[in-house]
């Protein structure tokens, strides 16, 4: 039996699993692959203590720094599967079968991207495809670049280029639905270009992604947009789907927590980074949630002994 066990291998865990190490709480992490969806970007020039590092990079720092703890059994290449309470403990099963019980349980197994799902979206995903404004927007430093969605999340997006694209193509399946004041500031700016009423079809280009490919909705006729990066911003879904009987969900399905502590709905869960109802969603944040999670988790414990 574990004093804790933590479901994941992004920001939030690894810094949760320093600080159970730390800590001396018998830990086992369990995760798919290190990073998260940090993997994803070609360079992050916003996490502190770096000017920049590549996520494939990132990972493995994560990944280093995890192994150097002592107390804590590290299980990778596994994802959960169920997660039931069994008493005053908590057991997870694995996609091995494996089982396990402890007294807490963090959950940490982050979000995705929602996905065009066209041809050359995978091919160049980091190479002039990207999820993330706040994370890549300095990477498109004199130079054009699309965003697809027409949310908060996608006018945001034009909002983080702007310091840095010298054009922008914003590209919208309807009108536009974000807030009224992130549409005043993209229309203010002669850069900016708005399409919208069309679907994106195709991204394309050689080693790099060069070209955007879109028709207008109804049209089979394709035209393009030429840039360098592409953000598809249409939205992310959190990894809650095993959970929606178990913990109490956000409308947004996002795990609902106690931003002072991290603690969910049942006792003995807690919860950290981009699955739960936080705010912001950032790197830095997310170790910081991971921490304050295992603090309390630790607190908690220790008055239970």
């Amino acid at each position: 039996m574990f004093d804790l066990i933590i479901l994941g291998g992004g920001p939030a865990a690894i810094g949760a699993g320093v600080y159970a190490a730390r800590k001396r709480m018998k830990t086992l992490l369990l995760t798919k692959e290190f990073g998260g969806q940090s993997v994803d970007s070609a360079m992050i020039e916003n996490f502190i203590g770096h000017n920049s590092i590549s996520g494939v990079e990132f990972a493995r720092v994560l990944e280093a720094q995890l192994r150097l703890q002592e107390d804590i059994e590290i299980k990778v290449g596994v994802t959960v599967e169920a997660l039931e309470q069994q008493g005053d403990l908590w057991r997870v099963t694995d996609s091995k079968k494996n089982q396990y019980e402890a007294r807490a349980v963090l959950v940490a197994i982050g979000s995705r991207y929602k996905r065009l799902n066209v041809p050359g979206e995978k091919q160049y995903e980091g190479k002039g495809v990207f999820f993330c404004s706040l994370c890549d927007a300095p990477l498109m430093k004199n130079k054009k670049a699309a965003v697809i969605g027409g949310g908060n999340a996608g006018l945001e997006a034009v909002v983080d280029l702007l310091p840095y694209a010298t054009e922008i193509h914003l590209l919208v399946r309807g009108e536009l639905k974000g807030d009224p004041i992130y549409q005043e500031r993209i229309f203010k700016e002669e850069k900016v270009h708005v399409h919208r009423s069309v679907t994106v079809s195709r991204f394309a280009g050689s080693e790099f992604m060069e070209k955007v490919y879109y028709s207008a909705l109804g049209s089979d006729e394709e035209q393009f947009v030429e840039a360098q990066g592409a953000f598809v911003e249409i939205g992310q879904m959190p990894n809650t789907e095993l959970f929606e009987k178990t913990l109490t969900l956000s409308d947004s399905k996002h795990i609902v927590v106690d931003p002072r502590t991290m603690q969910t709905s049942a006792q003995g869960v807690w919860a950290a980074g981009d699955i739960t109802d936080i705010s912001y969603k950032q790197i830095n944040t997310s170790i910081g949630d991971g921490i304050k999670a295992v603090l309390n988790i630790y607190e908690t414990l220790q008055k239970n002994l």
